[in-house]
Order: structure tokens, then C-alpha cells, then sequence
């Protein structure tokens, strides 16, 4: 897959993750605020977006026959920053969400995107060493 091509699908990705966590939120949201524990909240919300975010992985890289590692990379950073802008435009700019303290209540949680598209290049670039084909699947 051209360079382009990864950029192009991380950005995607990232889009899509944040979409999908979004949406899942609202029914959680009445005119009063949030309707169920905070604690329960944030976790559905990690579980829905590490659900998405490893489909979407897994999408990404169907496509990829070489420089695994650096596309995880890629992935990673892109969907970081991606997630990042989406959410400091709708939850601080819109929504008057103080950016430090998004950061520190959600903003550090998205820096598991990019440890575990990491890890998975890192994996995928030893499966397709050790297979000699330089492909991860036959």
C-alpha cells in the first residue's frame, strides 16, 4: 500500500473511532447531563473505542505487504491526532469542556491507539520475517 494510501486509510480510521464512541455516548446524555455513573460511562467508552479501533486496525492492514512496523506508526499518530482535534473541537470548542482537564480525564486514554498499532506492525513485521514472504497472510 503507497504511503498515501496509509495516511489516507488511518485517517479514516481515526474519524470513524471517534464517530462510533460519539454516538454510542448520546443515549448515555439527557438535557440534565450525564444519566449513568461516570465510572461506567468512561469505561463503555473505552471498550467501545478498543472494539472499533482493533476492527479498524485489522481493515488497515488487509491491505499492507510491507514496512509493518512503520505503518502502526502511522496508524497510531494519525488516529491520535485525528481523535484529538474531533474531540477538542466538539467537547472543549463546542461543548466548553476545559482542554487540561480533557486531557487528563480523556485525552491521555487515546495514547493506547498508538501502543497497540505499534505493537501490532511490530508483531506483523516478525510474522512476515519469520514466513520468509514478507506477507503477514497466505
Amino acid at each position: 500500500m503507497r504511503l498515501n494510501n496509509r495516511f489516507k486509510n488511518a485517517v479514516i480510521s481515526g474519524v470513524l473511532i471517534w464517530l462510533i464512541c460519539f454516538l454510542l455516548s448520546l443515549p448515555f446524555y439527557s438535557e440534565n447531563g450525564l444519566n449513568i455513573d461516570i465510572f461506567v460511562f468512561k469505561s463503555i467508552m473505552i471498550v467501545s473505542g478498543s472494539i472499533a479501533g482493533a476492527l479498524l486496525l485489522v481493515w488497515y492492514y488487509k491491505c499492507i505487504d510491507s514496512d509493518f512496523f512503520m505503518s502502526g506508526v502511522i496508524f497510531g499518530t494519525v488516529v491520535l491526532f485525528a481523535d484529538w482535534v474531533l474531540d477538542l473541537v466538539v467537547l472543549c470548542a463546542l461543548f466548553g469542556e476545559d482542554p487540561l482537564t480533557w486531557f487528563g480525564t480523556v485525552g491521555v486514554r487515546y495514547l493506547s491507539i498508538p501502543a497497540m498499532s505499534i505493537a501490532a506492525g511490530y508483531i506483523a513485521g516478525n510474522v512476515a520475517d519469520k514466513s520468509g514472504s514478507g506477507k503477514v497472510c497466505r
